[in-house]
């Protein structure tokens, strides 16, 4: 395209430079009809704007939304692009006449049209030099009029680079303190040089009214428009340096958290004034409504009521508003007053552990008697009732049964592995994360202050250097103190005085005894063979019939198969392996059924033998007893009782003695005295002390991989030394336990029970027990009296006579 034929400009699609560049070249090179030589014509159509001075050199976004500017700017274009802008006089005159409008202007240039939503369009333009309207020539369809071009009066002296040097200057500190202008600012107030040019960026930049812009629009001597620009912004600065000033004092005096906070209550206030409640305000009020109806105690509302005032003064900023909120959420759900009404019906809480559970009479009337002094006497504080025994005896359905029979609520907790006492007594709240602790938990699950809460597997608590958690069940277990019980997370006393605590465990010596003294103790025993057919019959096998989707026409189990089940598979105190074993003969035939290979079947010993394999356990104590030197023991474990054999051998050596089978020290002090009371008694049994000083001795417990310990074993280890250098064989059908001295006097042991249950297991028919243990066979079951003969001794020369046959 040559220069000699020009494209037009488009209106809009075009770079914004490249439109400024063309028009200014082609206005410079070759000016039109009726224009001097800046391009402006000498008529021209003039467009009124308000509240704004556009100067020369600035880029401006104007809104068109009059009618008659629609006009103007449809007309002019494409063929004009520079039009006269004039400011109004009044801006709130919709419809301007000559007279609203002041004599100076400035004539742009439409750089882009941009058209908006709604019909309404806007205009970017370029200012490019002051104009004054000499004649009116019509106002409509929009004002027309004809254009003297002024321009600026300059007579550059030393006067006027100081003007200007002052000028760019206090303008720079006047951007640097604005929040309004932009850095970029400095950067083109840097590389003006122009003093005119320099003066109009800075006035197009002050916070002035129309009026005093328009003086410096009318302005055309430079040096005194560069003078009216200094004092200005010399104004200007000292209102900037002052707020900075001041703002810096408010910075120092105030934190972040409290000027949030003022900031917030202007904007309630102001809310509260148009009738809207913001977040904040509604949780708050919320907070109080569910503190009004949580009817906490006087003690802990005080608490509540002084939280909720801190609440209200935090900004929801605050990392501590969150903290205090969810400690009120957790103090409003807690149940400070609400209880179920107990079932105090004695003969109903009867039937329904009669109906739940098998024997275990003694434990039931305590439960009974519980039961009927609440009746008496409702505002009594029972006991905390523990109940120790070994694993499947049924001690945590037993705590399901009694909340079912008092008609409470019930709470497991198990301790096993339990080592961080904020466990139960929860964290301070100053950590972060932190929680109150599982009894403040589980009592606010359950939704009462009343449940029987079952705290299961209390010999499994350990300690480590974060506590000992026991120590905190001592105020928990002890009715004297449970009614104020403070969790640290809550830090106000919650009465546990209306809960049932009930403990489990299976064995009582890792209880401190601070702990056992605050309960009652109630020991539920190992089940005989009789027991184990009654409660399989009863309990266990309709359970896993409907577990395993069959029905008693499809599954007929007879009494022989679940002999056979407990004689030969399993060996235990409770009824947990039995129940285990019941469900596996179960499974098979629902297989079966299922397959189509059945359609009902009479469970016998035979289906049994098929369904689970060969027998797992059988009697060994005819074959371990045969030979001398092997003597049958009784032990008393967390698992119930057990039978234990003790083995001794004799070879050539120096008269050691070695004990194996990972016994513990005060086994092996048991087994050191049986041999020197029966070193201090080789006359007695005949045997010649010089052969006895040329043999070691080695006693062993088999069954290594487990722990043994306890002074019980005492007399079987010297009876197990004396068959052995007698050479005499002891009975295989008689099991002993107790404590020896070096007197040969028999001490009385604990677990009489279990031990008794656990030698009828085994097949014995005979067991010397010490003569101070008469008192404790009034706990052994009567089928267990039955099937064995019980023989007390007071020295270890009655225990020989009974398992030597009287043969020494």
């Amino acid at each position: 395209m040559s220069e000699k034929e020009p494209r037009k400009p488009a209106i809009s699609g075009e770079d914004e430079d490249e439109v400024i560049v063309r028009t200014v070249g082609k206005n410079a090179t070759r000016p039109r009809k009726g224009q001097d030589d800046s391009g402006v014509p000498s008529e021209a159509p003039i467009l009124p704007i308000r509240n704004m001075v556009i100067f020369p050199g600035t880029v401006v976004p104007l809104a068109i939304g009059r009618e008659k500017s629609r006009r103007l700017i449809s007309d002019v274009l494409p063929s004009e692009r520079v039009i006269i802008t004039v400011s109004q006089k009044d801006p709130d005159v919709d419809d301007p006449a000559p007279c609203d409008l002041y004599d100076v202007g400035t004539a742009v240039m439409i750089l882009k049209v941009l058209s908006l939503e709604e019909g309404s369009q806007s205009i970017i333009v370029h200012g490019l030099t002051r104009i004054r309207i000499t004649e009116w020539l019509a106002e409509k369809p929009y004002l027309h009029g004809r254009i003297e071009v002024l321009h600026d009066k300059l007579e550059r002296t030393k006067e006027t680079d100081a003007l200007v040097m002052n000028a760019r200057n206090l303008g720079r500190r006047v951007i640097e303190l604005s929040p309004n202008l932009p850095d970029e600012a400095i950067v083109v107030l840097n590389n003006i040089d122009q003093p005119g040019a320099l003066s109009d960026f800075l006035a197009s930049n002050l916070q002035l009214e129309i009026g005093s812009r328009q003086k410096f629009l009318n302005e055309l001597n430079v040096n005194e428009r560069l003078r009216m620009v200094g004092v200005e912004l010399h104004r200007q600065l000292e209102v900037l340096e002052i707020s900075d000033r001041i703002q810096n004092q408010v910075k120092a005096n105030i934190g972040k958290s409290q000027r949030e906070y003022f900031l917030q209550e202007q904007l309630k206030a102001i809310q509260e004034e148009l009738g809207q409640v913001d977040d904040k305000t509604a949780e708050i009020n919320e907070l109080k409504e569910t503190i009004s109806r949580a009817r906490m105690p006087e003690v802990v509302l005080k608490e509540a009521t002084r939280e909720l005032n801190r609440l209200e003064r935090l900004p929801t900023a605050s990392p501590e508003y969150n903290v205090i909120r969810t400690y009120l959420e957790l103090m409003c759900e807690l149940p400070w007053q609400v209880s179920t009404e107990d079932k105090l019906d004695v003969t109903r809480a009867r039937k329904v552990l009669n109906r739940d559970h098998y024997d275990l009479d003694k434990v039931k009337r305590r439960i009974l008697e519980y039961l009927a002094v609440r009746k008496l006497s409702p505002q009594s504080r029972g006991p905390i009732l523990c109940f120790v025994g070994p694993p499947g005896v049924g001690k945590t359905s037993l705590g399901q049964s009694i909340a079912r029979a008092m008609g409470r609520k019930f709470i497991r907790m198990s301790l096993g592995g339990m080592r961080d006492e904020a466990e139960l007594r929860g964290h301070r709240r100053t950590y972060i994360g932190a929680m109150p602790g599982r009894i403040i938990q589980e009592i606010r699950k359950s939704g009462v202050n009343n449940p029987v809460f079952m705290l299961d597997e209390l010999d499994k608590v350990g300690a480590d250097f974060r506590g000992d958690p026991t120590s905190a069940l001592l105020e928990v277990l002890d009715p004297a103190q449970n009614s104020t019980f403070q969790d640290h997370y809550l830090n106000v006393p919650f009465d546990l005085s209306k809960v049932m605590f009930i403990a489990t465990a299976n064995y009582m010596a890792p209880v401190p005894p601070a702990l056992q003294d605050r309960m009652e103790v109630i020991e539920l025993p190992g089940y005989t063979r009789l027991d184990k057919l009654q409660i399989a019959r009863k309990y266990l096998v309709p359970r896993q019939l409907k577990e395993n989707g069959l029905n008693r026409s499809q599954a007929k189990w007879t009494s022989q198969a679940i002999s056979k089940i407990i004689d030969d598979y399993t060996r235990e105190a409770g009824v947990r392996n039995l129940e285990r074993q019941i469900g596996a003969v179960c499974r098979a035939l629902a297989a079966m059924i299922a397959e189509g290979k059945a359609r009902c079947r009479t469970i016998t010993p035979r289906f049994v033998t098929k369904m689970l394999g060969p027998r797992q356990f059988e009697s060994e104590l005819a074959a371990r007893t045969s030979t001398p030197g092997v003597a049958t023991g009784l032990a008393y474990t967390p698992s119930g009782g057990e039978i234990i054999f003790v083995e001794a051998a004799g070879y050539p050596g120096r008269g050691r003695l070695t004990l194996t089978g990972q016994i513990g020290d005060v086994m092996k002090e048991s087994a050191q005295a049986a041999m020197s009371l029966l070193k201090s008694r080789f006359g007695r049994y005949g045997l010649d002390p010089e052969r006895i000083a040329r043999t070691d001795i080695h006693i062993h417990v088999p069954a290594g991989a487990v722990p043994k310990d306890g002074p019980s074993a005492g007399v079987a280890i010297y009876t197990a030394l004396v068959s052995l250098l007698t050479g005499k064989a002891v009975r295989h059908d008689v099991a002993m336990t107790g404590e020896i001295t070096l007197r040969g006097l028999v001490l009385p042991i604990g677990g009489i029970k279990e031990k008794s249950l656990a030698a009828q297991r085994a097949g014995i028919r005979k067991i010397v027990l010490p003569w101070r243990n008469r008192k404790d066979l009034l706990d052994v079951p009567a089928d267990a009296k039955k099937a064995m003969e019980f023989v007390f001794a007071k020295k270890v020369d009655d225990v020989l006579k009974v398992a030597l046959d009287g043969r020494i």
